[in-house]
């Protein structure tokens, strides 16, 4: 089993479940569903798990644990170019958890929540045989004026930009905690408007999240290979587009972001479908594969 075909698999067996429903704006296969709430307010909802033995290593520190298990779910607003404004949390916890282990893992887990303006407002725990389970549900609000960035709307010409390099979980072992780019998601919507088209959060390597933007997009995506920027510790942009963990902003605009930002232009959409990146002499190699993907 493959999470990605798994996760294509659920997307189309929920759409049955809010057919009908005009208040889901966006449901599964984007990085959070969009709500149309009571009131007019529209409203950004994602959810994401942090596994020990797959996402981290047991022994790592209760603040890094708790501080990247409320990144991701913070990281997942940013791609839509949103605010966070609250979240909710679950633990699943070794039956020989400590109470004090567990007492400090939420009190991290609250003050990191709050350091984003999102706090931790409700939650369960349990106990299990396995590992620990965190889950983390974050809600958002899109940017006011540009609206949630989706998955889908690149166009041939635009541009794919990368906010910053790339590798620098896989150089960091794994213990390195992400930081969302709620800031520059913001200020790219302020400066690019309706021309930021598409936008994802790198979390499972920049081959297979561009791959992404292609698939829902119905494009295609040329990475080149000699401009993806390297984390320092990364020897080749094929360790760089298949490292995940990244939490960098993949997007694609007709227009150039701000200098200031920081940006890299990192490739070109064109006509066509998957992911490719191109060696400077021309060669071609398929990146949509190059990425973390769950199997068992």
């Amino acid at each position: 089993m493959r999470e990605s075909t798994l996760l294509l698999q659920i997307a189309q067996a929920s759409a049955a479940g809010f057919l009908g429903r005009p208040d889901v704006l966006v449901g599964p296969g984007d990085d959070c569903a969009v709500i149309a709430a009571p009131g007019g307010s529209t409203l950004l909802l994602t959810t994401d798990q942090f596994i020990e033995g797959v996402h981290y290593a047991r022994g790592r520190s209760t603040e890094s644990i708790a501080a990247s298990a409320i990144a991701r779910s913070i990281s997942d607003i940013a791609a839509m170019g949103g605010a966070p404004l609250y979240a909710l949390a679950t633990a699943a916890l070794t039956k020989d958890t400590h109470q004090q282990h567990a007492t400090d893992l939420f009190e991290a887990m609250a003050a990191c929540a709050q350091g984003w303006n999102c706090p931790l407002i409700g939650g369960d725990i349990a106990i299990t045989d396995g590992q620990t389970i965190l889950t983390v549900t974050a809600i958002g609000a899109p940017h006011a004026t540009r609206g949630p960035v989706l998955r889908n709307g690149a166009k041939p010409g635009d541009r794919v930009y990368v906010t910053g390099p790339l590798g620098a979980a896989l150089a960091s072992n794994w213990t390195r905690t992400p930081e969302p780019r709620l800031d520059t998601a913001r200020r790219l919507c302020e400066a690019l408007g309706d021309n930021l088209h598409a936008m994802i959060d790198i979390s499972d390597g920049l081959g297979r999240d561009a791959g992404r933007i292609a698939e829902r997009s119905g494009i295609a995506i040329a990475l080149e290979a000699d401009s993806i920027p390297l984390a320092k510790g990364i020897a080749s942009w094929r360790e760089a587009i298949a490292a995940g963990e990244d939490y960098e902003l993949c997007f694609t605009s007709s227009t150039a972001p701000p200098d200031e930002l920081g940006c890299i232009a990192v490739g070109i959409v064109v006509e066509g479908e998957g992911c490719r990146a191109i060696t400077p002499d021309g060669e071609s190699f398929d990146a949509h594969e190059s990425g973390w993907d769950h199997r068992a």
